[in-house]
């Protein structure tokens, strides 16, 4: 266009923006353009340039203003009203501009933006904070502060701007941060209610605390309970009250003279927040902030034991105070039970995957040690003291003893503690802690090459068992054992930790998980527990065997001498029809057979594949049921070595998949199938034989069960291999799609059937996939010559 046309356009733009509601007619102009309709919101939803074009157009000042003042005086109101327009078809569009037309001011000047958009757009929130002076005499009890509307419109605004904008700017999280308190009191009453203000309250809150530097979102969080005085809370004389559309009214409240009635609202109050906290901070254990947090508040209680130690030798020195010292008294004993009140919710909600790394981990264990240095464990505390100093004893134990993979900048970090350690030995007052902090020393500063037996033991614990047979030399701690449950143990889930240790306090509890429950015996009492495992009376039988099992776990020298014997006990315990002893003698036997595979491994595959009783009878099928459950966990407990037993296991379940019974025919390829993940389908030459075997049960096997077995296996077959079917697969892989066209034409079970859709839409798709790359476009940029 001609430069005149340009500047006569431009001064006409200026012109219509500085009339009444002119904001919205030029907005609407701009970026509606045909009139409106369908097409304004999806254009709304894809182009954001012309939104944020139209966003620099309203934050210069045009050259018709006099002044850049009364231009954002005139301009900015109308740009809030953007955020409250109510036509569907156009809301979405105008609220998007008025949140990049702030955004773009609060960075070209953002004194007048605070001004004049921010402060007015947080006006409801900041007229019921704490900082403001309600006079008593102009508010008089039941005056309505702010209105059920106008705070859901102000919160609502607060998320579109602050949220959905995501600008991260000083001046945005200061201005927020202004208002955080009253955020917070309406994130808590909506947290007791029903109202559609806690999603909204929960997205600002914990978009604050992630947006903001970590010490000021500490402050933040501390200052929700009245542990700083970082932000505002709600002024003591508003209340909160229930709306009728869902939402909360801000009321001037009652001066309430009975004095019982005032201290249960204001415990009724502490316990709230904390309550709400604690739920805040269940959505930010990713980020490590709950542990900072849960770390910060253990430092807290170590200033405070400190402080008491003071105060008591001050006491002790002077008998009376002035009142202003009785206050001031006062003050700390509140300030410490409302740190303890938030330790202790704080240990109950979220302690179990609080700590994200290391270095909260040895943050931890140092505020702990350090306040049992300051203060060891005495009086009516004396016993929760303990028992969180020998956890953090335990948990630094159970890293030194393999629970987790350190590296040596780990090691550095754990090293920070060795001062701390050797100070807990020379001045708590319990000799076991003093000895263990010695050894925990040593274990650190060897890089965990000498581990003494009072480490693996507060290992154990801490992970939810005691050491078993042996154990008493550091030789027998394992470095890197398998929980007798079958996972590796973890010192921060304390969930699964109480759950071991119930099953230990009952013999006949259903889990078959071997942990030894009262004090390990010594190894002379071995031939004791063998004669035991005959015991005719089940819960006897299952103790004893859980107990071998134990043995074996913990690696004891005298136990794994007599293999084949316990070997023998298991299998022979297998047939038991009692539920707690074969699944006892499962664990024993699949613990035994991934200490040593290349010789109990063949021998299991050989009694899976030929039953002892030489006939097919019901029971023979379900002892070879279970002797396929200990072959499946001994697989998972292989890993990656599986690959060397892959042909003897494959073909004892395609011969179990031949057996007379139905069930155990279904057990087989079911195990086949988990055997094929395990080994990532690298199955080489005897693919084969098991897609012809596959084949030939899909379509001639008399059981539903079984076929649905079948297809399954060839499900899990396409979906693992994904795009390296055609590869893996080629040569029989016309086999299996005729299987399939089969079996969805002519089979009568309709799981089967399922099953085998499934697998030709991931077949459809590999092959799309093959046939039809997608195409990519690139832009290639030749220099001639």
């Amino acid at each position: 266009a001609p430069a005149w046309l340009r500047r006569l356009c431009g001064q006409l733009l200026s012109e219509r923006l500085l009339r009444p509601s002119g904001v919205q007619a030029v907005v609407r102009g701009i970026m509606e353009g045909t009139g409106g309709g369908a097409g304004v919101e999806a254009a709304a939803a894809a182009d954001w340039r012309k939104c944020e074009a139209v966003a620099k157009i309203l934050a210069s000042c045009p050259q018709q203003c006099l002044s850049l003042e009364d231009y954002y005086s005139l301009v900015c109101p109308q740009i809030l009203d953007l955020l409250h327009i109510q036509d569907r078809q156009t809301a979405l569009q105008l609220q998007r501009v008025a949140a990049a037309t702030l955004l773009a001011m609060a960075k070209e000047h953002p004194q007048l933006a605070e001004r004049h958009l921010l402060q007015p757009l947080l006006a409801p929130l900041r007229r019921c904070s704490g900082a403001a002076e309600l006079a008593g005499e102009e508010f008089p009890a039941g005056t309505v502060l702010v209105t059920e509307a106008e705070l859901s419109s102000c919160v609502e605004d607060v998320l579109k701007v602050y949220v959905v904008g995501n600008d991260s700017s000083s001046l945005l999280l200061g201005s927020l941060q202004s208002v955080l308190g009253v955020v917070f009191s309406l994130y808590s009453f909506a947290k007791q209610n029903v109202s559609h203000l806690r999603s909204p309250c929960q997205e600002i809150l914990l978009w604050f605390l992630e947006k903001s530097e970590r010490e000021a979102s500490l402050a933040v969080l501390e200052g929700f309970v009245g542990l700083s005085s970082s932000v505002h809370p709600l002024h003591p004389q508003c209340q909160l009250c229930v709306g009728s559309q869902g939402g909360a009214t801000i009321v001037v409240e009652e001066t309430v003279s009975d004095e019982d009635e005032a201290l249960y609202r204001k415990v009724s109050s502490e316990q709230s927040r904390v309550e709400s906290l604690v739920e805040l901070l269940s959505g930010c254990q990713e980020s490590g902030l709950a542990g900072d947090f849960f770390i910060r508040c253990l430092k807290e209680l170590t200033r405070v034991a400190a402080e008491d130690e003071e105060v008591v030798a001050k006491s002790a020195l002077v008998p009376g105070g002035s009142l202003l010292e009785l206050e001031q008294y006062h003050d700390e004993q509140s300030r410490k039970l409302l740190v303890l009140q938030l330790v202790a919710a704080l240990c109950e909600s979220v302690s179990d995957s609080v700590f994200t790394d290391i270095q909260q981990v040895e943050e931890f264990v140092a505020a702990t040690l350090q306040r049992a240095c300051i203060s060891p464990a005495r009086g009516p505390g004396a016993a929760a003291e303990a028992q969180t100093l020998a956890m953090a004893m335990g948990l630094v134990a159970a890293m030194l003893g393999g629970a987790v993979q350190l590296q040596s900048s780990d090691f550095s970090v754990l090293k920070r503690l060795v001062p701390l350690l050797e100070e807990l030995s020379r001045s708590y007052p319990e000799p076991v802690t003093q000895e263990l902090a010695t050894d925990l020393r040593i274990a650190i500063c060897t890089h965990g090459a000498f581990c003494p037996g009072t480490v693996g033991a507060a290992a154990h614990g801490v992970l939810g068992r005691k050491p078993g047979l042996g154990a008493q030399s550091p030789a027998s701690v394992p470095s890197r054992a398998p929980s007798p449950g079958g996972d590796c143990g973890s010192p921060l889930a304390p969930g699964e930790r109480n759950e071991e240790r119930s099953t230990c306090h009952e013999p006949g509890a259903s889990s078959p998980a071997p942990a030894p429950c009262a004090d390990s015996p010594a190894p002379a009492g071995l031939q004791e527990l063998l004669l035991s495992a005959y015991d005719p009376q089940p819960p006897g039988r299952a103790a004893a065997l859980r107990h071998l099992a134990g043995l074996i776990a913990h690696r004891d020298p005298e136990a794994l001498q007599l293999r084949e014997k316990l070997l023998q006990v298991f299998l022979e315990n297998m047939e038991h029809e009692d539920a707690f002893v074969y699944l006892s003698a499962i664990q024993g036997a699949s613990l035994l057979s991934s200490e040593y595979p290349e010789r109990i491994l063949p021998v299991l595959l050989a009694q899976y594949g030929c039953p002892a009783q030489g006939t097919e009878d019901a029971t023979a099928a379900v002892t070879r049921m279970k002797l396929g459950e200990v072959l499946m966990r001994v697989t998972r407990a292989l890993g990656d070595t599986v690959s060397r037993h892959r042909e003897p296991l494959v073909q004892a379940f395609l011969r179990g998949a031949r057996a007379p019974d139905a069930a155990l025919r279904a057990s087989s390829l079911s195990n086949l199938g988990e055997l094929c993940q395990r080994l990532g389908f690298q199955l080489g030459s005897i693919i084969q034989e098991v897609t012809s075997c596959l084949t030939a049960i899909a379509r001639t096997d008399p059981a539903a069960e079984v076929r649905r077995a079948a297809v399954h296996v060839v499900v899990v077959l396409l979906r693992g291999l994904s795009e390296k079917a055609t590869e893996v697969l080629r040569d029989v892989l016309r086999d299996l799609y005729r299987l399939l066209k089969h079996v969805v034409a002519a089979e009568p079970d309709g799981a089967t059937v399922l099953h085998a859709q499934l697998a030709l839409e991931e077949l459809d798709t590999v092959m799309r996939r093959v046939l039809f790359p997608p195409q990519t476009l690139q832009k290639k940029i030749v220099v001639l010559p």
